[in-house]
């Protein structure tokens, strides 16, 4: 049975069988080396990270106060939802390219390619963030301040320490998915050690005073001030601002959110997984939980130890608290030593994670045609060698030269924006195709989609007015893009154009020898 979804023009389907034929073209071919244990930790290696070491503290600091654990607590509910779509969905479609590949299957090309433009934004945005965290640690780790790992270059800020973590990370991607996996594994055990001693030592020094108010009233220093800043909900109810109170609590929320962004990234090396349709629910879903009691703790804690005012960004400067100004401010010095250590071996990670989920949506992109096809080549080791380098080069311009802000909320709304994408896609799929083989499958799942549709929704609309016209400029660059190159070299139309001889493999060479992969 193939898709009842009527073929051709801007919303023709890519069948599920096709795209699980196209996985074993020769020349573009990955390989499959990832067990569930993997799997889970390659979600808690790039869940881990900026999210705790960085974000954490900023945002307590500037938005949220001591009630961030609450605006952590609505992030992973909605993460949550969306979690369990993603694991029916990875594990029906089995293919690179995660909510690209899903929707190509369910809304047709031109959503697909809109939800990989949109991946796109999230992946290489997201290393680019965390990425120039890490070079907030170098500094204060080698240099004694969170700007010691960059340098004035006139006008511009250039963030050296971000440019050299992806550069390394860039050649450990070309090398192999095994020993990507095996590189994770190692800092990510480094990296969970580090946040348990943070919980630990860190309630010696907890103070209930600390905890109150525990929502902040609206106003003080750090107030928004309204407009593009504010976020757009606050500004729909005609609240002034956007900092402290009920409204600082959900923006907090929708920031917060970054912490749990990546764990989509383990869906994306469905085709380098072993046992795909069970090892990839446990993975997601494994990630997600054990990250979400470990974020929650360390929250309580942060604020517990110090008043969350002393955690706030003066006005005027670009050095913003991270987790260890809590221990240095209590005087632990050998523990805030101890965190800058672990923060720069679990940001690795995390950046790691991110820019192979960016490979295998622009791989999964190329190899469809939307992405000039010949860069679906793989090398020896089955990695897609100038796809990585490529991402590696965006990234270390992003991260070289743009402010982590700026990056960090344009992240979030693309991740939100895939996740609706995701869980809709799941319920068409599931009443589209019942036919199709799932091992897992999500307990009422209209009520769940719904749920995540709308707690997704809901964080978006926290997001500032600027956030959502820069994203709204992002997408129509890509509807430009689609029409004036992928809708003609799309590898779909061109069958179903008969332009059969045309349609070569990424891998070989061009002309009828390089037959394609019948449609299943």
């Amino acid at each position: 049975m193939t898709s009842t979804q009527p073929q051709g023009g801007l919303f023709r389907t890519k069948s599920v069988e096709q795209s699980i034929a196209d996985t074993d073209e020769p020349g573009s071919k990955l390989r499959r080396e990832l067990g569930a244990f993997d799997l889970t930790v390659f979600g808690v290696a790039v869940l881990i990270g900026a999210g705790i070491f960085t974000i954490t503290a900023r945002v307590a600091g500037d938005i949220t106060g001591p009630a961030i654990a609450i605006s952590f607590v609505i992030a992973a509910i909605a993460c949550g939802f969306a979690g369990l779509c993603y694991a029916e969905f990875a594990s029906t479609v089995p293919v690179a390219g995660s909510a690209y590949t899903f929707s190509y299957a369910t809304f047709g090309e031109f959503i697909a390619w809109i939800i990989g433009w949109d991946l796109i934004l999230e992946y290489a945005l997201g290393a680019a963030v965390v990425s120039k965290s890490w070079a907030q640690y170098l500094g204060e780790l080698f240099g004694g301040s969170s700007t010691a790992a960059s340098l004035e270059l006139g006008p511009v800020t250039f963030d050296w320490g971000a440019v050299l973590v992806i550069g390394a990370l860039t050649v450990v991607l070309v090398l192999g998915i095994k020993l990507s996996s095996r590189v994770s594994t190692i800092i990510t055990s480094i990296k969970v050690l580090v946040v348990l001693l943070v919980i630990v030592v860190g309630l010696f020094y907890v103070q209930a005073a600390n905890y109150t108010p525990f929502i902040p009233p609206p106003g003080g220093e750090q107030e928004s001030g309204g407009g593009a800043d504010a976020s757009l909900l606050s500004l729909i109810a005609g609240s002034e601002g956007s900092t402290f109170g009920i409204y600082g609590l959900l923006a907090g929320a929708s920031l917060v959110f970054f912490a749990f962004i990546g764990f989509d990234a383990v869906s994306t090396t469905a085709e380098e997984t072993k046992n795909p349709q069970k090892d990839l629910p446990r993975g997601i879903l494994g990630s997600l939980g054990v990250v979400t009691v470990l974020y929650v703790a360390v929250s309580l804690v942060l604020v517990g130890m110090v008043n969350y005012t002393q955690l706030a960004t003066p006005p005027g400067s670009e050095e913003s608290a991270t987790l260890a100004t809590a221990f240095t401010l209590v005087g632990a010095n050998w523990a805030s030593t101890i965190i800058s250590v672990g923060a720069l071996a679990g940001l690795t990670t995390v950046v790691m994670v991110l820019m192979l989920g960016q490979s295998r949506v622009f791989y999964a992109m190329s190899r469809d045609g939307l992405l000039p096809r010949n860069l679906a080549r793989t090398g020896s080791r089955g990695t897609p060698v100038t796809i990585t380098i490529i991402i590696g080069a965006l990234c270390a311009v992003l991260a070289g030269f743009f402010p982590i802000d700026e990056l960090e909320s344009m992240v979030n709304i693309g991740t939100l924006f895939a996740f609706i994408l995701v869980a809709v896609g799941t319920v068409y799929l599931r009443r589209n195709r019942p036919d199709l083989h799932r091992t897992f499958t999500v307990k009422a799942l209209p009520l769940v989609a719904t749920l995540a549709v709308l707690s997704c929704l809901w964080l978006m609309l926290n997001l500032t007015v600027e956030t959502w016209i820069r994203f709204i400029v992002w997408m129509v660059l890509g509807v430009v893009i689609y029409f004036a190159y992928s809708r003609r070299n799309s590898v779909l139309g061109k069958r179903e154009r008969g332009e059969e001889s045309s349609v070569t493999n990424p891998g070989g060479p061009a002309g009828p020898a390089a037959r394609p992969t019948e449609p299943g």
